[in-house]
């Protein structure tokens, strides 16, 4: 019968992620060795029984499975790029460390050269989410055989969702969280700053912000519609879709507040008509985002 005792696994990189990564190793009895920079942040994880490598080669040569948890992959190259490569031989390095998907297929590559295979991952939720798969996913991609081998281990972070051979695919599918992510939260605090202006507090804002954040209905209505090149003005134009958000900027202007956001906005709403958009969905605005602005 096969073995039921956890995998070995080093985690490199103890910034909050990383830390709540190698916690919740510990907590489902897994033997964890760690390393970062500063040797201190590992403190708490040692008392729990982790391992502190001394060199990044002893964090590699001592798991079978790598995690790295680090501000990018050229963090990667400064950490481990003085390594022997010898230390690479056999090990899968699970890359959750954010990036661009061209900087994930050179970093395959790299890892290879030193004999090494690479999953890259991206990590769809913040440190305190970790340890909990049944409501956290991370996408993974890279070889389905590396992926299938460490399926049960990568688990216990989060729920795992593997979407092919090609390492570049994961980093490509969390990046497109993150441009919808960020712009819908800054979309949030540019609200606040306005209705701070006025005397109102963000706590005034929350109750209809989730309903104006919740855009499934909309995201389920235009998807179809996008992908068969539909952009039929029959429900919005993108001509009523310029007045508004000139409404926002001029709302956001008076309020005496950064308009840097609505009019970034405006701009393409207004590119978009004179691309000769006006009388189509504001969805059209795809077509324009397609191309860089001149």
């Amino acid at each position: 019968m096969p073995s039921t005792t956890p995998a070995p696994v080093t985690v490199i990189g103890l910034g909050p992620m990383g830390l709540a990564m190698a916690g919740a190793y510990l907590e489902h009895g897994h033997r964890v060795t760690v390393f970062n920079r500063t040797p201190s942040r590992a403190d708490g994880l040692v008392a729990r029984g982790a391992h502190l490598a001394a060199t990044a080669e002893e964090a590699l040569t001592a798991s079978e499975l790598v995690v790295l948890s680090l501000t990018d992959y050229d963090a990667m190259y400064a950490l481990l790029g003085g390594t022997d490569p010898a230390a690479f031989s056999g090990r899968v390095l699970v890359n959750l460390s954010s990036d661009t998907p061209d900087k994930a297929r050179a970093g395959a590559a790299w890892a290879a050269e030193r004999g090494a295979t690479q999953l890259t991952g991206g990590v769809l939720t913040p440190p305190a989410g970790i340890g909990d798969p049944a409501t956290t996913s991370t996408f993974y991609s890279g070889p389905l055989a590396a992926f299938e081998a460490h399926r049960a281990t990568l688990g216990v972070l989060t729920g795992t969702d593997y979407r092919g051979e090609n390492p570049g695919t994961a980093a490509l599918l969390y990046q497109l969280n993150m441009t919808m992510f960020w712009t819908a939260l800054t979309s949030y605090w540019q609200a606040v700053a306005v209705a701070n202006a006025h005397g109102l507090k963000a706590a005034d804002v929350l109750p209809f912000a989730r309903d104006a954040l919740n855009l499934t209905q909309f995201l389920e209505f235009y998807t179809p519609r996008i992908d068969a090149g539909d952009h039929a003005g029959d429900v919005d134009r993108l001509a009523m879709g310029v007045a508004s958000v000139e409404h926002v900027l001029h709302t956001v202007v008076d309020a005496g507040v950064d308009s840097a956001l609505p009019a970034a906005v405006l701009d393409i709403f207004r590119r978009g008509v004179a691309a000769g958009h006006g009388a189509d969905s504001s969805s059209s605005l795809v077509e324009i985002l397609k191309r860089p602005s001149s």
